[in-house]
């Protein structure tokens, strides 16, 4: 399989951006990409747009057609991505796949959403209920799912409350680091815990916010990239997982509400391309899925960093914070950083990217080499991982 380069990153100020439009986030991150990968947009043969809720209030997002107009990239195929949280990862895997075809030499990959322009009372909770499964959609919310799991997990493995907001704790911490980040300001783990409940045990503030973005990468084979003009970041793995249904794993009589099995197919896919065997060494950093704290928490004995049980001892340890072992969203994750769904996959690899260049200022893991990235959406049905190096 052909080595993939990333030659090219761009992210937007992740926020309540009510003073730039959809088109304008598109330009904003497009730009930063087709600048940062020293090409001319004319040199873009194919591009993948990850909008995963169009339908709510921009109605921008629905084909292809919403990357062409903001950019006058026509004359080209231009495919819209959705598939839930992961969409910014498929995104990336099905550009990825069409450069190993050889039907273009350089793509695009551009998430983008715009949650923040509709009012309180058109959610993403609502849309789902109105728009998802006729039957099974029916009181289900986001919060309500990964809450089973997190009192689940506390009644099997002794996780405590105070483990699972640690993990807000430290990424709000990490925000305070990146200027594109929604959060920018620390929090005590008092203040998690007696935010607003919104799900037992899961507070507001071990919720992420509702927020607007835009991310962009540019990628070519790697026997393409010029090496005195870029600074490439290699695929070395991508695994991606629909491993249930709507009606599944809640009426599953065998899931035992700890582990999630798209997550662990999609690594398994991943590690097996990028030849590794033992995550928790070889990989130098992590951007996982905190929509909710306690999917990361569940999140690294998925990736097989440690063994099922184990997870609260890496919080413990502070493993997982800027300068441990195996430092997890340094970027701030999903709880500083916000969601803007189709976005946040693609913001990711702009993340572990730019650790791997080097350039990640007062958050840099140092010597970084591989970095991974992981989403999961739906009802915890969809998975993506990509594994990304500096090393060809």
């Amino acid at each position: 399989m052909k080595d993939i380069a990333i030659i090219g990153i761009g992210v937007t100020k992740f926020g309540e951006l009510f003073h730039q439009s959809y088109d304008d986030l598109v330009r904003d991150a497009a730009i930063q990409a087709i600048s940062d990968a020293q090409i001319s947009i004319d040199d873009i043969g194919a591009a993948w747009l990850s909008t995963a809720f169009p339908e709510i209030g921009v109605y921008k997002g629905r084909s292809g057609m919403d990357l062409c107009e903001p950019l006058s990239l026509y004359n080209i195929p231009v495919t819209r991505v959705s598939n839930y949280c992961a969409s910014g990862g498929d995104a990336i895997r099905n550009a990825a796949n069409a450069l190993r075809a050889g039907e273009c030499d350089v793509a695009m990959a551009l998430g983008v959403e715009k949650l923040r322009d509709r009012q309180p009372q058109d959610s993403i909770v609502k849309m789902m209920v109105e728009y998802g499964h006729p039957y099974l959609q029916k009181g289900f919310t986001a919060a309500g799912t990964f809450a089973v799991y997190a009192n689940r997990i506390m009644h099997e493995y002794g996780v405590t409350r105070e483990d699972i907001s640690s993990i807000s704790v430290k990424n709000h911490f990490h925000g305070t680091l990146n200027h594109k980040a929604h959060h920018r300001i620390a929090c005590s783990l008092e203040e998690v815990m007696t935010s607003p409940m919104v799900a037992n045990p899961l507070t507001v503030m071990d919720s992420c916010p509702t927020t607007d973005g835009a991310a962009c990468v540019i990628m070519v084979r790697a026997e393409d990239v010029d090496k005195l003009k870029h600074k490439p970041v290699y695929i070395k793995g991508i695994g991606f997982s629909i491993s249930t249904g709507w009606d599944m794993p809640f009426f599953d009589p065998n899931h035992n509400f700890l582990s999630f099995e798209a997550t662990r197919k999609a690594a398994q896919t991943a590690y097996k391309q990028a030849g590794i065997t033992k995550p928790i060494e070889e990989i130098d950093l992590i951007e996982v899925h905190d929509c909710f704290s306690i999917v990361e928490l569940l999140t690294y004995e998925d990736l097989g960093l440690c063994k099922p049980g184990e997870a609260k001892d890496l919080l413990r340890g502070n493993e997982t914070k800027l300068g441990g072992s195996i430092p997890v969203n340094v970027s701030g994750g999903l709880l500083s950083c916000g969601h803007p769904v189709g976005a946040t996959g693609i913001r990711m690899v702009h993340e572990v990217a730019t650790h791997l260049r080097n350039n990640a200022g007062e958050r840099q893991v140092k010597n970084a080499q591989t970095g991974m990235t992981h989403n999961i959406g739906g009802p915890g049905a969809i998975a993506s991982v990509i594994i990304l190096s500096n090393q060809i």
